[in-house]
């Protein structure tokens, strides 16, 4: 084998380690653009999405929607497919063994009652619950009660790159009623959610879905206003193969507090993570994965008509630190009166009360640590409406959108897209896709003034019919964050869900065949 093969060999192992499901395969000199000594951006050719089970109440109806961008130079070929995580689930051993043997008294040509439900049942197994069929279109499929699966899922080929799902549930009454909205994600290894609840109020749950063909073993540490909480069993979880397990995290720790960091670490596989957070008196949603621990962060989309914004915000190291807070508004970085500085104590959950803080207008958080010195996490719960007919949603610091993300499930009326550039000016695309059922794509161009938050008209599908997806793609300026809010009004109660938009990683650099990539085999 000659150098260039090793060297592309080794760039493709490097990006495997990094990006979990997704790969690339060797570019030909004509797809990367012939460009000697210098890496070529190309479509990610494989990848995978992992979905949370939407709800317990019988009463939920769920929304799934899978969509793909178009992308120049994807391949001409390939999948994207969503299936239960029940129905993938290893078969148990001895069941199989006690199979084989009732088979052997079985005689030849006959076919059993047995026989028939095994074959339905595999039948139902093969049977995606979602799939694409070309990209820049969605396609939704929905599902009523508790019986709502976890999805596990793969894409491939031209349906890789850019792939994203999303699922959407309305709970009427109960615990947790109104707009429960999440994407789907990736597994990885560890996680944080800081803005959990052990208390009587609150009931929450850790949702770990595992999408390999062996078991994850799942350490789960739990932190509250004075350290670190003592759980009875939250080491060791094992996450079977193909499945999902929901944790109820009271079951975890005998101490109830208001405000909990949940850090979720692998010890064996990865496993795909959400905390579902239902309170018994403002609805639920929602808590996606905080960004990575980090001196500077930024919490995107704060809703206009907010009535309650809390900050809950974590240090995993010693160190203490004063947190710096400001707004990014319409006009521009402000500093809320009486909020200046918060402090956090290194290894504590801190909550704060930032009140009605948006007055009105689109507003993102940005939090700030002495010369980025010392590492946090951090989410906001928000509330909106009327004491009594209120409702509950989450927003955890998110990623910058570094070349392009999606949001799902998207309506005529309802829809907030909310962008912000806290460290300089920058020029966006929005793609109004085709809707689920019908509709023409359209496209607009924004610019997003340095230090403001926009909540942007964003395109409709002219024609639309059903749901349809928003993307957006960077084409200059500084790091852009963003965040989908989906609302609707039910017996008076605003229901409403917020999604930050991470990059879709649809594109990744593949180095040229003529480097030398021996430092990545170290």
């Amino acid at each position: 084998m000659n150098r260039t093969t090793l060297s592309l060999i080794a760039g493709a192992t490097a990006l495997a380690a990094v990006t979990g499901f997704a790969a690339v395969s060797a570019p030909d000199p004509e797809a990367a653009g012939q460009r000697t000594g210098a890496a070529a951006t190309l479509p990610v050719e494989r990848t995978g999405l992992l979905c949370p089970r939407p709800s317990t109440s019988d009463l939920a109806e769920t929304t799934y929607t899978s969509f793909t961008p178009v992308t120049e130079g994807a391949d001409g070929k390939g999948t994207a497919v969503l299936r239960s995580a029940a129905q993938q689930s290893a078969p148990d051993e001895n069941e199989n063994e006690n199979e084989d043997a009732e088979g052997e008294d079985e005689k030849d040509g006959e076919t059993t009652e047995k026989g028939d439900k095994d074959a339905a049942k595999d039948d139902k197994a093969d049977r995606p619950v979602l799939q694409l069929k070309e990209p820049g279109k969605p396609v939704s499929a929905e599902a009523d009660g508790a019986d709502a699966p976890a999805l596990v899922g793969t894409a491939d080929g031209r349906f890789a790159s850019g792939w994203t799902a999303q699922q959407t549930t309305e709970v009427a009454a109960g615990t947790g009623r109104g707009l429960q909205g999440v994407a789907c994600s990736a597994a990885d290894t560890q996680f944080w959610f800081p803005g959990a609840s052990t208390d009587d109020s609150r009931t929450d749950y850790i949702h770990l879905t595992n999408p390999d063909d062996s078991a994850a073993v799942v350490d789960i540490e739990l932190y509250g206003k004075d350290g670190e909480l003592e759980t009875t069993v939250g080491e060791g979880i094992t996450v079977k193969p193909r499945s999902a397990e929901p944790v109820l995290l009271s079951t975890l720790t005998a101490e109830k507090q208001t405000d909990v960091t949940v850090h979720v670490v692998v010890r064996s596989g990865r496993v795909g993570a959400a905390v579902q957070a239902l309170d018994d008196e403002t609805g639920g949603d929602w808590l996606p994965a905080s960004a990575d621990p980090s001196g500077r962060l930024v919490l995107p989309g704060i809703p206009k008509d907010a009535k309650a914004v809390r900050l809950v915000a974590f240090t995993p190291g010693d160190a203490d630190v004063d947190l710096k807070v400001r707004l990014a508004a319409p006009s521009g970085l402000i500093t809320p009166a009486g909020n200046e500085t918060l402090h956090l104590k290194g290894g504590m959950t801190a909550a704060f009360d930032l009140g009605e803080l948006t007055r009105g207008e689109a507003g993102s958080l940005v939090l700030t640590a002495p010369d980025g010195s010392v590492p946090v996490v951090a989410a906001v719960r928000v509330l909106r409406g009327e004491e009594g007919k209120q409702e509950s949603a989450f927003i955890p610091a998110a990623r910058p959108i570094e070349t392009r993300a999606t949001a799902l499930d998207n309506t005529a009326k309802g829809t907030t897209l909310s962008v912000t550039a806290p460290e300089g000016g920058a020029e966006i695309k929005v793609t109004a896709s085709a809707g689920t059922e019908g509709g023409t794509p359209q496209t607009k161009t924004y610019s997003i003034k340095s230090g403001t938050t926009q909540d942007i008209e964003a395109p409709v599908p002219a024609g639309l019919k059903g749901g349809y997806a928003l993307t957006v793609e960077t084409r200059s300026g500084g790091p852009v964050y963003a965040s989908r809010t989906l609302a609707s009004t039910e017996g008076g109660v605003p229901y409403f869900t917020v999604q930050p938009l991470p990059d879709d990683r649809g594109m990744v650099a593949v180095p040229d065949a003529s480097e030398d990539l021996s430092v990545l085999q170290r």
